[in-house]
């Protein structure tokens, strides 16, 4: 296999209905994923050039509000030599050109449970392998940079190739010798533009490797009170300020009708009895479709479907409904007496031979995702093909479990993607698409189904509920040194039952059944505490608790760091320790950490988290020493006739190299209001199979007035990129809590923070 590189396009084969190429173990074609229109010349994959100039970036990622259809095509541009004035985007087809490799590393697990750590590695060719097949473009867990920047590089540097091959060739120069700046190709006082070039450098053979700009995407980190202006500004502000931005629910089709649902209690309910003649005044009703487990129906307006589902009163069975207090006391059971796996061990672990000088239990309720845009998919049947507008995170895998719910071959079926009004992780879940296939082909004409926020919440999957014992062996000093600490976990294996229905398109009752007494890594991840304890274990009890369960943003790392941060907290509280030099006294290991907690000590004006203060720390790693992210917060609240108010919160944060530092501060920014509502809200109780939260009022999420004022620091390096989406959502709890330690002298032990019972 001499003649095959690492490289992952070849480019030149795209106009005309060519192939484009990917490398694994051995060469294989996809179809031309890019349509090419009037006047539009592809150089490959990811790129497209008008001949009036126009730049258009394909972007394989879902956006939820995390920037992505700014990040990638500015890594375009800078790579191209490009005018960000004229950068367009459009969203990818599902195609093995793009497939996320590091996501299927990481979950390899799920898609491969028996042969788990075959492929865990994002360059292992098995993980390569399944990706491309299967077509695996999924939006999580903070990969796009990982999976997305090198491929937009090399097409970016190649198809810059391409147009200074034109333009030297008209020039009779070397086309090494041009210069690509602001949308032109330069030779000395000559230029010619990419519209005046785009038709002819398409047909140039691109160099192999591509020719790379020695220094990758980057921007300088600023002062958190500097406002400078930001030289790639996100690309859908324009539309979403003005309203003109197209969501999954703004999709508008001829002869289309709208249409409500109502599904049964939590889990496994079936629809029983309905009356259809309660509805029979109300105008525009067009039809009802019976599901197994649900009752939709469409109307000319989706007010008048709702209206007409309320009259009709459908009534379901279930065969064990969901109660809170059950999960807490399954799960209370477990911690104390379930079996453990170990998941994670460092030195020795922890050994029960000394004495145990601090243990401390604390417990999470299932974190709901609340978005904005509540589940929404238009779906039309027409020519024996099934069209279908949604926004999803795995594109794919929700196109293949609708082909399977309507009996229709794959082939036929088409799947558009849309935006998402926020996610969180939600978008992950496809029952709406699957019901609104279903209700398309039952009634024979396009039709939009939107679940109201109530069926959003009943048929959320949450983040699981957990509890925690932290258990830390002391030094014999007096000081609180930790020599040995023990985490034990007990929770759901979310994670193997979210993959039995995303890779396997099970039921949720079937997916939890598979999952019972299965360890799951990845409800661990987060509890090997960044400081340098000599011994630790980790240790995971799965509990069966019959709520479906699912990813959220943050994911295990919203409960491990809040335990962990709280716990040493309580530590260094109990020995009369500084709670931030005690931290950085056990950073030896990772010093970058120690920089982050010194920025936002000082940034903060720290005072110690004594007398009342106030003031409480935390901070917290996502991924290992050498490619994770870091962030340190401080937080400032007070408990008073209110109830809480958090005043300020403090970050400094080292994502490593910085590509966008505008869109960075956005992501920190919404991560600290999100771990925000997770300190106060965000959650809710299950009683008689049904959420006690029916409506987002109910959540205490906070309002805009609630939001503190917020300050966030980037500490510059050279290292990886890190997503920074989930770092500002872990910390911002743990840091709130001890903050309301300082101010009140109460630990508070439980997330949410402020439950029924109140402080």
């Amino acid at each position: 296999m001499t003649g095959i590189t690492r490289r992952r396009l070849l480019v030149g084969a795209a106009l005309g209905g060519g192939a484009i190429v990917a490398w694994t173990l051995m060469p294989r074609s996809y179809p031309t994923p890019l349509e090419v229109g009037r006047n539009e010349y592809a150089f490959d994959a990811w790129i497209k050039i008008g001949s009036d100039g126009v730049i258009t970036v394909a972007v394989p990622q879902l956006e939820m509000g995390q920037g992505v259809t700014t990040l990638l095509p500015q890594i375009v541009a800078m790579e191209l030599g490009a005018d960000w004035r004229q950068v367009a985007v459009e969203p990818a087809p599902p195609s093995g050109t793009y497939a996320n490799i590091p996501l299927a590393a990481k979950w390899s697990a799920m898609w491969m449970p028996f042969w788990d750590g075959l492929a865990d590695e994002p360059d292992d060719l098995v993980a390569e392998r399944f990706a491309r097949g299967s077509r695996f473009t999924g939006t999580a867990d903070g990969t796009t940079l990982a999976a997305y920047e090198m491929p937009c590089r090399e097409a970016a540097a190649a198809a810059r190739a391409m147009l200074a091959m034109a333009a030297a060739d008209r020039w009779g120069v070397s086309w090494e010798e041009c210069q690509a700046i602001s949308g032109f190709i330069f030779h000395g006082e000559k230029r010619l533009s990419f519209a005046e070039l785009a038709e002819e450098a398409s047909g140039f053979e691109p160099p192999d490797p591509p020719p790379l700009l020695p220094e990758p995407p980057a921007e300088k980190s600023l002062p958190g009170e500097v406002d400078a202006p930001t030289a790639y500004p996100r690309l859908d502000l324009p539309s979403k300020v003005d309203g003109t931005y197209q969501f999954a629910g703004d999709v508008r089709l001829p002869d289309m009708v709208y249409a409500g649902i109502r599904h049964g209690p939590i889990d496994k309910a079936v629809l029983t009895d309905f009356n259809p003649f309660n509805a029979r005044g109300i105008r525009g009703i067009v039809g009802a479709v019976k599901g197994k487990r649900w009752l939709a129906v469409a109307a000319r307006s989706w007010w008048a479907a709702e209206r007409a589902l309320e009259t009709m009163q459908p009534r379901f069975t279930v065969e064990s409904l969901v109660d809170s207090d059950d999960i807490t006391e399954r799960l209370d059971r477990g911690l104390r007496e379930g079996e453990a796996y170990n998941i994670a061990m460092r030195g020795d672990g922890y050994s029960s031979g000394g004495k145990a000088g601090i243990a401390r239990i604390y417990e999470i309720e299932a974190g709901v995702h609340a978005p904005l845009e509540t589940a929404s998919a238009t779906a039309r049947i027409i020519d024996g093909r099934l069209e279908l507008w949604v926004a999803s995170q795995a594109p794919e895998l929700t196109r293949k479990a609708v082909a399977k719910a309507v009996g229709f071959d794959i082939r036929d079926v088409v799947l558009y993607p849309m935006s998402a009004g926020g996610s969180f992780d939600r978008r992950l879940e496809h029952d709406h698409a699957i019901e609104a296939a279903l209700i398309a082909q039952d009634l024979d004409r396009p039709v939009q189904l939107i679940w109201s926020r109530w069926q959003e919440l009943l048929m959320t999957r949450p983040r699981q509920p957990a509890h925690l014992l932290l258990t830390a062996r002391l030094s014999q000093d007096g000081q609180g040194n930790i020599d040995a600490m023990k985490t034990r976990i007990a929770t759901p294996p979310a994670n193997v039952e979210f993959g039995h229905r995303l890779f396997d398109n099970t039921t949720t009752w079937a997916a939890i059944r598979d999952s019972e007494n299965i360890p799951d890594p990845m409800s661990c991840e987060g509890a090997m505490p960044a400081y340098d304890i000599g011994h630790v274990q980790v240790d995971h009890v799965p509990v069966e608790i019959g709520l479906p369960c699912s990813r959220m943003r943050g994911n295990s790392h919203a409960y491990t760091a809040f335990a962990i941060e709280s716990f040493i907290d309580e530590i260094a509280h109990k020995h009369a320790r500084e709670p931030l030099s005690f931290r950085i006294g056990m950073l030896g290991a990772d010093v970058r950490l120690a920089q982050c907690l010194q920025r936002a000590a000082r940034l903060a004006e720290w005072g110690g988290g004594v007398d009342q203060s106030g003031q409480g720390i935390a901070c917290h790693r996502i991924g290992d020493v050498a490619t994770g992210g870091r962030i340190a917060c401080i937080a400032s609240a007070r408990a008073g006739e209110g109830g809480v108010r958090v005043t300020k919160l403090t970050a400094a944060v080292d994502i490593g190299r910085i590509v966008n530092l505008d869109l960075a501060r956005q992501q920190i920014e919404g991560g600290l209001v999100f771990g925000l509502a997770m300190a106060m809200g965000a959650s809710t109780r299950y009683r008689g199979g049904l959420p006690v939260a029916q409506q987002m009022s109910a959540l205490n999420l906070p309002k805009i007035d609630d939001c503190p004022e917020i300050e966030v620091e980037f500490i510059d390096s050279s290292a990886e990129p890190f997503d920074p989406g989930e770092l500002g959502a872990v910390v911002a709890a743990p840091a709130i809590a001890n903050a309301l330690f300082s101010s009140t002298g109460l630990r508070l032990r439980r997330l949410p923070l402020i439950s029924n019972d109140g402080l």
